[in-house]
């Protein structure tokens, strides 16, 4: 009996589309991820530089009379919001860093709601010349962690932890 070689290789082109299917749906999720964590990355980068630049604006001798440019942490918090379209309020960590060494740290959410008064930068680091640092940390949670399970016992799975500084000197 006599086989024909088409009846052999039947199964094989099933076989290789999987194979091949597979990396390629890998291939492409991981694409996508990649292009959404730089997304969300320079969003981050992008909006704590907009914060730090309208604190600048609004920090050069601002707390002296008869000048009325001072601002809040709400307010430089609100720019960030403003400006990081996409990014939870309810993820980001904002730190507020003057020269007189006065650190602020919280959510962005709170920011906005809980620092209404007082201004910021502080009288002691609102000369031109002082520097002001805003840093913010921002935790991306990939979905490609469902080929990794067991990844990431220290922190949660899956999670990388985007961090942007901007460091500006308040101008004359």
């Amino acid at each position: 009996m006599r086989t024909n070689g088409k009846h052999r290789t039947r199964g094989a082109s099933l076989v290789e589309f999987t194979l091949v299917g597979i990396s390629m749906v890998f291939l492409l999720i991981s694409t996508i991820e990649i292009a959404r964590g730089m997304w969300q990355y320079h969003t981050l980068a992008y909006a704590i530089k907009a914060g730090a630049r309208y604190a600048v604006v609004h920090g050069q001798d601002c707390t002296i009379a008869p000048n009325t440019c001072t601002v809040t942490i709400s307010q430089i918090a609100s720019v960030i919001r403003r400006a990081g379209i996409g990014l939870p309020d309810s993820a980001l960590t904002v730190t507020f860093a003057a020269a007189s060494g006065g650190n602020t740290t919280c959510l962005l959410r709170d920011c906005i709601a809980n620092n209404t008064s007082g201004y910021w930068p502080p009288s002691g680091s609102n000369s031109p010349g002082q520097n002001l640092k805003i840093s913010g940390i921002y935790p991306f949670r990939s979905v490609m962690i469902m080929f990794w399970p067991g990844v990431g016992t220290n922190r949660t799975a899956g999670e990388f932890r985007f961090s942007a500084t901007s460091r500006e000197s308040i101008q004359f």
